[in-house]
């Protein structure tokens, strides 16, 4: 169930791709049971209490997750308490996340708070000197 919903139209010769670009959001004063999948990318600022599987996932500061959440790509901010597993994974100094993260590429800025363990993902290439968890110090 989408509560606010925007994706882009296609034409009559559009993929399933392009229909699947919207962008979803959970409000501040949300609160889902039950797991969430979806094609679009969210945004949630409130509560969810179950799995989240999406393209790319905006995590809110005031959010909190318990469940786990497969995206191609996350920015959190908020609190998770569950398994991670993201192609591109953004750990912001507000977030606390409790629970294993898998992970192509990963940034935690100083004061985000991770318990848990890390495991790079099997198919990610690295080139020569590239490194895989980047540090991000605070302003």
């Amino acid at each position: 169930m989408k509560m606010f919903s925007k994706s882009k139209t296609a034409s009559s010769g559009g993929s399933a791709k392009a229909n699947s670009t919207g962008f979803s959001v959970i409000g501040a004063d949300v609160v889902i049971t039950g797991n969430i999948s979806a094609k679009a990318d969210l945004h949630i600022d409130g509560a969810v209490e179950g799995d989240i599987q999406c393209a790319a996932l905006v995590q809110g500061e005031s959010s909190r997750i318990r469940g786990s959440v497969t995206a191609e790509t996350a920015r959190l901010s908020g609190t998770v308490d569950g398994a991670i597993n993201a192609r591109e994974l953004i750990v912001e100094r507000t977030a606390h996340i409790t629970g294993d993260v898998t992970y192509e590429t990963i940034s935690i800025a100083s004061g985000g708070h991770v318990e848990g363990r890390f495991t790079l993902r099997g198919n990610a290439v690295l080139l020569e000197g590239e490194s895989q968890l980047k540090l991000v110090s605070g302003e």
